[in-house]
């Protein structure tokens, strides 16, 4: 072989590492902006981060205007809303029943299955609107499955409002405002 077919070769093999280790640094810096890019969030997103206990569930209902607890005087619940853009809830009623026995009677099941409610999926945050979008991928009934919930959202020292739009009441069925107030978890 002759040295020059040598040199061209060899600064040929140079020139495809170049380009091959370009290729894998510029891929790398693609994925690791893309991986950043996922986990950013608003301001706004940030306050709304970790994990709520339910204080209070006040219906009112359109057009009368009538007030009431929409799961008695004391339900219990929480909602968490994590950083990679993901929710759940779960709201459980006043004075819950406790099955008799080791497994649920089909009517315990039915009143315990009637007195909760929970979902989870994506939510997005309008921090110009205050607004949080609920996107459901699952929830207890199988009826919001699919559905994306608008809540007006209001921080306030450690307490999260959140009112949702009108619509059909799940424990009632009546067309209501509901606002659920909730207290930061520390």
């Amino acid at each position: 072989m002759s040295a020059c077919y040598i040199t061209r070769t060899r600064r040929g093999d140079s020139a495809v590492k170049r380009r091959v280790l370009f290729i894998v640094v510029a891929s790398f810096a693609l994925t690791s902006r893309a991986s950043a890019q996922t986990h950013r969030v608003s301001a706004d997103q940030q306050l709304l981060l970790g994990t709520w206990k339910l204080l209070s569930y006040v219906g009112e209902e359109i057009p009368s205007g009538v007030r009431s607890d929409v799961m008695g005087p004391h339900p219990s619940g929480y909602i968490n809303y994590g950083r990679d853009g993901r929710m759940m809830v779960i709201i459980v009623g006043s004075g819950r029943k406790k099955p008799a026995g080791t497994v649920a009677t089909p009517e315990e099941a039915e009143a315990l299955i009637r007195s909760m409610l929970a979902y989870a999926g994506r939510y997005t945050v309008d921090s110009e609107a205050k607004t949080v979008t609920h996107y459901i991928d699952v929830s207890w009934d199988q009826s919001r499955t699919g559905e994306s919930h608008v809540r007006a959202y209001k921080l306030d020292a450690g307490h999260l409002t959140l009112v949702t739009q009108p619509s059909n009441d799940p424990a009632s069925g009546k067309k209501t405002v509901r606002t659920l107030i909730w207290e930061r978890l520390k």
